[in-house]
């Protein structure tokens, strides 16, 4: 079991950065969540490896793995992910639209069946929901009708780690407000009290409930619920239900719908092309505010670079260029009792351009308390309206060129 334990770890993380990849994250993004590898001595993992039995009298539709209360709308996982393997099909998935399909139907025992969580589901703001499952209620394979085995191991992250979405938010995805920030362990004693609250309702109010929470976005409609990709290959099979990505090869593979369970006629497919323009509408939306994000940040982050820059310059030169549109952030170049010039601007009043003043105080916004060499009136200018007298100018301002005169008679 150790071994088992070791192999389907691994996998379960492989898996894990995948969807990083697939969300266009790094493929790490989400390692903050998971136990250190290897563990620290005397360390348990919060991961789990389930070993499960169950007789086919007993699968009457509800929760096949454990690790919740089943429901009779079978289970929601609340890690990040689950891996399950079994000798024989019969496990139930919940697509988007609320409709049940037979999710392990034509798997080996080697297969595993890949089941997202309540988890990862916060951590992605909602992009990769929890999926719900139960046993297939009337489903017995042909090859082990006495019951059915399975090992599932779930992906559970560490305890004090806190789900964020600022990666999905830092890569231009939509947050909405409910996803906040929240420790893992506060994030399970919600769900396991959610949980007991609606274990304890009636069957109706509990169906209705449900029902309210599913109800199917349309990205979600125009999704594969397999991989997640835009249905952009999306046919219609011969009884009137349309597939494409990975639940199409499926049910070519089974040659049986996995919605009603009629047979598929291979050579019947047909192209649904609204549903693929629909899909492929969606998805250059997304594109096109990924892109416009992203050049958005870009663009922010250039213009802080050569602000900062001049502002440095400004700084180690001791002045600072007024015109230049990038310094509209520097609203203190002056200090109190330094002598400057009005150069003016649109605001100043005409008196007072070209005079000399002595900055008595600073004001809000930029705006410097001056008093007029000579007159002493007392004015109230912008920084932009003023410039600093380096020492040269003041010597020829004070001492200026006398004519030379002839003294010869």
């Amino acid at each position: 079991m150790a071994e088992i334990f070791r192999c389907m770890g691994k996998a379960a993380r492989a898996s894990l950065c995948a969807i990083a990849r697939h969300l266009r994250l790094r493929s790490d993004v989400f390692n903050h969540l998971l136990d250190d590898t290897p563990l620290p001595a005397n360390e348990v993992s919060s991961s789990v490896l389930l070993a499960t039995y169950s007789l086919a009298s007993l699968q009457n539709g509800k929760g096949a793995i454990g690790g919740g209360k089943p429901t009779v709308n079978g289970e929601v996982e609340k890690g990040l992910l689950t891996l399950v393997s079994s000798d024989s099909p019969g496990l139930q998935v919940c697509d988007p639209n609320g409709r049940w399909y037979l999710a392990d139907c034509g798997s080996t025992p080697g297969d595993l069946l890949l089941i997202t969580g309540k988890a990862l589901s916060h951590a992605t703001a909602g992009l990769r929901p929890a999926a719900s499952y139960r046993a297939a209620p009337d489903y017995s394979s042909g090859t082990n009708n006495g019951g059915r085995t399975s090992l599932a191991f779930r992906l559970m992250p560490q305890g004090n780690a806190i789900l964020d979405c600022s990666p999905i938010a830092a890569a231009g995805h939509v947050i909405p407000q409910s996803y906040v920030p929240i420790s893992v362990s506060q994030f399970m004693d919600d769900l396991s009290a959610e949980e007991d609250v609606m274990c304890n309702r009636h069957e109706n109010n509990l169906v209705g409930h449900y029902n309210l929470n599913k109800e199917p976005s349309l990205r979600s409609v125009l999704s594969d619920p397999l991989s997640g990709a835009f249905l952009e290959d999306a046919v219609f099979v011969s009884c009137g239900h349309s597939f494409g990505g990975l639940m199409l090869r499926r049910v070519l593979e089974m040659s049986r719908c996995t919605l009603c369970n009629s047979e598929i006629e291979a050579g019947s497919l047909i192209p649904n092309f609204a549903l693929r323009a629909a899909a492929a509408s969606i998805k250059q939306e997304d594109d096109r505010r990924l892109f416009h994000n992203a050049a958005l940040r870009k663009r922010r982050k250039e213009m802080g670079d050569q602000t900062d820059s001049v502002r440095r310059s400004s700084r180690e030169n001791g002045d600072i260029a007024a015109d230049d549109g990038l310094l509209k952030g520097v609203q203190y170049p002056f200090s109190v009792n330094e002598k400057v010039v009005i150069k003016g601007n649109r605001r100043t009043p005409e008196k007072f351009v070209g005079k000399e003043a002595i900055i008595t105080s600073q004001c809000r916004n930029g705006w410097y308390l001056l008093k007029i060499i000579g007159s002493g009136e007392n004015v109230r200018l912008q920084y932009r309206s003023l410039r600093k007298i380096l020492s040269s100018q003041a010597i020829e301002d004070r001492c200026p060129a006398m004519p030379i005169q002839n003294t010869n008679s």
